[in-house]
This record gives C-alpha cells, structure tokens and sequence, in this order.
C-alpha cells in the first residue's frame, strides 16, 4: 500500500519538453514511474523520446492541454516543472482539467500566486465536499513510493520499499532521513514544502499513513515559521495511533530572519524549533535534536512496534547495534 502514488498511476509531465521537465521525466521513468505523456501547447502533436525503467526506448506523446491529456491517457497525476510566472496559470489548467494529483515542484512562485491557485482548487469540489484536486507543494520535492513510482525529483536510489511513512517540510532533510533509514524502507515518502502557502499538509500526510495497513510507523520532519506542527501534534494526539517521531529543523536561528523557504520566519516565540518540539512531546511524538538521532528514535519505537516489525528489526539487528 502507499498514499496519494502507486505502480497504477498515470502520471503527465507539465513543461516536459524544458530542461528540468526532461532531465526528471527521464529519472522518474528510471524509477519505474508510468509516465504517460507532457503538456506543452507550443510543442502540442509532437513527442519526446526516452528510456523506460528497463532500458527500453518510449515516445511520449506532448499534448496541447491537461485536459486532451487525460482525455487521450487517463492520467490521473500531473507533476508541474513550469517557471515560476507560469505555474499559477498551469495549477488552475490541472484543477480546470479534473487531475487527480498535481505535485508543483516550481520553486520561486509568488505566495498570491500559490494562494489562488489553491483557493480555486478548494471551491473544485467533488460529491463528497472534497477538493477534486490534491495539491502537493509548491516548492518541493514531490512524492515517492519506493518501488513503484516517482512523482517529483527525490532521488530514486536511497531506498527502497518499507513500513515507515515520511512527511517533510524540507527536501534535503526528506532525502536524508530516507537515507537513514534506507534498511527499513518506506511505504511513500512525501515532501510538502516550506512555502507559507502550501497544497497537503502535515495532517493531510499524517491521516494518510494512519489510514494505510502498510505504514507501520512515521516520521514527520518540521521547521521553523508558522504553526503547522503545533496543529499536527494537537491531530497526532487525538488521531494517530502509530508511532510517531520528529525532527524540527532551525534550533539555531535568529529571530526575524526568513531562513531557507520562505515561510520559516519566527516571530518572538511564535513559530520557534523549541515551542514545537514542547508541543510535539506533549503529543506523545519523540523529537530528534539531529536528523541522525530522529533514526535512531524512530527505531527505538519501531522495534516495539509489533510481532511484524519485531520480525524486519531482526534483519537489521547489525544497524542497531552500530546505533
């Protein structure tokens, strides 16, 4: 099982004839990703040639729309790699267009730009009140379930399939814990973004992994600015049920400066590593001072964690030890 992706997707390229466009499709395809097409209405008719996971040659066929996309494949998911001028207008196509999933891994996008396009995906709406489109980013790494599918740039090779779920504000930090734990596996590691407007969120993510039978434990990875993770620890302690660690990033920074994304700001105590981790604990989720010591925890509650889990942590008793 997996959240949001799997080997099933249809996956469409935003912008696959750019340079970043080709360069991922061509690493997404490597994954394993079923990448059926791209999107660009100057270039609509053509095709792009690349490999598939086996080495094999693909043509891809570049569509004029989303909407002639889907029509013509079925996509279900769209990764947008536009400039940050144009995301805005090729979000609102996605959301016009009825995608399932569109994952914005633009970085630069105005927030008013990010603030519309995500209110207008909000009032798309299907019979049960729910958004029709999921929105994940902008400026992020995307998603992946190892194994089975790749939508956005995370590096394919860290690890492979597992029990743990992983959401993360920060890519670097998604791709490191990943590499922690590459001898557990993951079920679907998903990064979000640190703008201050995003699509999926912590509690998204975190319902999400409660509710799939394969993620057996999680790793929330924060940051300063805002108040994300208090809200996700208030939902942790009243929703969540599987073991839960975190890691906070920015302990060290000063205050009233933005530090990497654009949305880890604190102001006075609002928004603070430290109020966060208070809160985090107080949920009942173990906080990491260090990308390495959050591993090292979220195999102290993993091996507790069943007759199941139990059984993977004998296989990798050696890493305990080294730990």
């Amino acid at each position: 099982m997996s959240i949001y992706l799997n080997k099933d997707s249809k996956v469409i390229v935003q912008g696959i004839t750019g340079g970043e466009g080709t360069k991922h499709t061509a690493l997404m395809l490597k994954a394993g990703t079923n990448i059926v097409g791209g999107v660009n209405a100057r270039k609509a008719g053509t095709t792009v040639a690349h490999k598939d996971a086996n080495g094999g040659d693909v043509e891809l066929p570049v569509f004029g729309s989303v909407t002639e996309a889907m029509e013509k494949t079925g996509a279900d998911v769209s990764v947008a790699f536009v400039p940050p001028k144009f995301a805005k207008d090729a979000a609102i196509e996605a959301i016009d267009a009825g995608i399932g999933l569109l994952v914005v891994i633009t970085e630069g996008i105005p927030v008013q730009d990010s603030a519309k396009f995500f209110n207008y995906a909000q009032q798309k709406t299907s019979a049960d009140g729910k958004p029709v489109t999921r929105i994940i980013g902008p400026n992020c790494p995307g998603i992946i379930t190892p194994g089975e599918a790749l939508a956005g740039i995370t590096p394919a090779n860290i690890t492979g399939k597992g029990p743990i779920g992983l959401v993360s504000k920060s890519g670097t930090l998604t791709y490191q814990m990943m590499y922690e734990l590459r001898d557990l596996g993951f079920s679907t590691s998903i990064g979000i973004g640190g703008d201050p407007v995003i699509g999926t969120t912590h509690i998204d993510a975190l319902e999400a992994f409660e509710a799939d039978p394969e993620t057996e434990a999680i790793v929330m990875i924060g940051e300063i600015g805002g108040d994300a993770e208090e809200r996700a620890a208030a939902f942790i302690k009243d929703n969540v049920t599987k073991p839960v660690v975190g890691y906070v990033a920015g302990f060290t920074a000063p205050e009233g400066k933005t530090m990497g994304h654009a949305g880890a700001i604190v102001s006075g105590s609002s928004g603070t590593a430290e109020a966060k981790k208070e809160a985090l604990e107080a949920a009942g989720v173990k906080v990491g001072k260090t990308p390495s010591e959050t591993a090292k925890l979220l195999r102290e509650v993993y091996k507790g964690g069943g007759s199941k889990a139990e059984g993977l942590v004998d296989k990798v008793k050696g890493v305990f030890k080294k730990d």
